[in-house]
């Protein structure tokens, strides 16, 4: 058995269950840890500057390519305390990633020692498992069940705080017969799928809403399969768009009262029978459920049995794996096409499509200052099928995923549920770390470019390409708009005249000069015709300087995006599309 100390079993772990990237800060409380990176040599690290911005890079490294686990590494303290954002953001969206801590030695936890704080205690409600290791012998134990918990049954992060002496004390530990714990995934029998395909055998207009668990499950292409096989069209949530490729016939649309098509919206209302795979029935997805739910009949596919009736009781509840839930239906809608048991959903699919061509948002405005639509508009154009979208929240992320188009999974990568401001950068960074070979585009509007835009050096520093648009009107829009309701205007304007950046016009944070302070590059559009330049001059940049570029479109102050309290009562605030001209970067032409 060989003898070494407590960090070095962790990190040989790390490497044999496949985490090889981490993001982080070192410290006092947590050098040994990085002692031990540093002498075995198999994991990468990326230098955060904030830890809170560590915890968004593993978490946008996780989401970017099926089976990877982002890895945090903080210090004792404020370290741990920087990450319960992430970890919230993760475990909200069912995300894996692994948060290490250093500790105050072990004797000193309860003698309010420099930076001791009970980080497992904190990190408990937003974490799958929150762990201080107080021998040293449960080292490799705690990180070996660390992985089994984060990949089993509905995924989520974990934090492992290690105390000072724990990291330090020698332990009898061997790798090369480690091996990692199995990992158990429900799944959903024969008759379950059976159920199942009878329910929507029976229903005239029967849809399919793929959420996000399908992603996570790298179960697109049996989604596709079956949709194929059965006929029945697909409505991606937020965090399953890409399961189905927006320009596929069946891709419907999105469903909800902010990030969603008007044609979506409509055939959720035509149809009779949906069956939710690996989704949440999210309130932004449903509105009211009295509308949502109408006289329609529904079935839920969750891996996680106590999701299933949370929002509200289904009709037929499977609890499975979406990717183990999907094998059996696409085998048992085989059968059932060969033997003639599938009914013909032609009609019902055409009906759907023809929703799409006829019921588009206008993007094509010429007014200046520019209107947000234009700015999307130009994005279709500028990139092609294989681009990789990161975003949070605002009115820049509602209107992007009304009028982008996605074509695969992972390549929509947003936060979801949580939806923290400034989480943009640092997960854009941690995608492009795991994808370097793709093009990744962030988009901001100028609130949550400014959290955490101290990131950007770490693009600079690690060369870690990126294109990041940001949509800038120099207000919380999303809240301004959210304040109409009471009638007013109040601290949400982020305008005034900047002493040494006159030429911003009053619109206050000279972006340009601080993303160049950082070490990138910045690129500033003020009419509509120059968007689609500068963003193909973006692409050049990135690929002669091998950092992130940014390009910043001043929009009209105020803009008022379409959103509802009811799918049925979307208020649009624009002129709708009425020719193709109007929409020229439609997937469906208009009539």
């Amino acid at each position: 058995m060989t003898r070494m100390r407590a960090v070095d079993a962790a990190v040989l772990i790390l490497e044999k269950e496949g985490s090889t990237q981490a993001f982080g800060l070192p410290g006092a409380a947590i050098n040994p840890f990085y002692s031990a990176i540093r002498a075995h040599g198999g994991i990468k690290h990326v230098l955060a500057r904030h830890v809170e911005a560590a915890s968004h890079m593993a978490e946008g490294y996780t989401r970017a390519r099926a089976g990877n686990i982002g890895v945090c590494i903080g210090t004792s303290g404020p370290a741990g305390t920087d990450m319960i954002t992430g970890l919230y953001s993760a475990s909200a969206d069912s995300i894996p990633i692994l948060c290490i801590t250093g500790q105050a030695p072990v004797a000193k936890l309860h003698k309010e020692d420099f930076q001791a704080v009970d980080i497992s205690s904190i990190a408990k409600p937003v974490a799958k498992w929150a762990v201080t290791v107080m021998e040293a012998a449960q080292v490799p134990g705690t990180f070996q069940k660390a992985f089994q918990v984060m990949r089993e049954g509905r995924p989520g992060p974990v934090l492992i705080d290690l105390p000072l002496d724990v990291q330090l004390a020698e332990i009898d530990f061997d790798i090369d017969t480690y091996e990692p714990l199995p990992v158990s995934r429900p799944a959903a029998t024969r008759a379950q799928a059976e159920k199942v395909l009878q329910l929507l055998a029976d229903a005239e207009h029967p849809l399919i809403v793929a959420g996000g668990g399908i992603i996570n499950a790298d179960a697109s292409d049996l989604l596709v399969s079956f949709a194929e096989i059965t006929g029945i069209p697909v409505v991606p949530t937020l965090m399953g768009w890409g399961a189905i490729a927006d320009d596929h016939p069946l891709s419907a649309g999105m469903v909800g009262l902010q990030t969603s098509h008007r044609y979506g919206n409509a055939t959720m209302l035509a149809s009779d029978v949906v069956l939710g795979i690996g989704n949440r029935w999210a309130n932004r997805h449903t509105g009211g459920l009295d509308v949502y739910r109408g006289a329609r009949k529904f079935i839920h596919v969750d891996i996680e049995p106590t999701q299933i009736g949370r929002v509200f009781a289904p009709d037929y509840g499977v609890v499975s794996d979406a990717r183990a839930a999907l094998e059996v239906f696409v085998e048992v809608a085989r059968e059932w096409a060969a033997d003639g048991r599938l009914p013909d959903r032609t009609a019902w699919a055409a009906e759907c499509r023809e929703r799409r061509t006829t019921l588009q948002r206008k993007t094509h405005f010429d007014a200046v200052p520019i209107k947000p639509q234009r700015v999307y508009e130009e994005m279709n154009r500028a990139f092609g099928p294989d681009v990789r979208y990161v975003s949070t929240i605002g009115l820049s992320q509602i209107q992007a995923a009304q009028m982008l188009h996605v074509y695969r999974p992972r390549h929509w990568i947003n936060a979801g549920q949580a939806g923290p401001l400034g989480w943009t950068v640092p997960a854009t960074l941690g995608v492009a770390v795991a994808d370097p070979d793709s093009t990744v585009v962030a988009l901001s509007g100028d609130y949550d470019f400014q959290f955490l835009i101290e990131e950007l050096a770490v693009g600079a520093q690690f060369n870690i390409p990126y294109i990041h648009v940001v949509v800038n009107n120099s207000y919380l829009g999303l809240i301004r708009q959210a304040q109409r309701n009471f009638d007013m205007d109040y601290c949400v304007q982020l305008s005034f005249e900047n002493i040494n950046s006159p030429e911003v016009n009053g619109y206050g944070v000279d972006h340009v000069k601080v993303v160049e302070g950082l070490g990138c590059k910045a690129l500033r559009v003020s009419e509509p015709d120059g968007i689609l330049p500068a963003l193909e001059q973006a692409k050049k940049l990135m690929v002669e300087h091998q950092v992130p570029i940014v390009v910043e479109v001043i929009l009209e102050r105020v803009t008022n995006v379409s959103m509802g309290v009811e799918i049925d009562n979307v208020v649009e605030f624009e002129d709708l599309a009425i020719s193709p001209e109007d929409a020229p970067t439609a997937l469906a032409l208009l009539d």
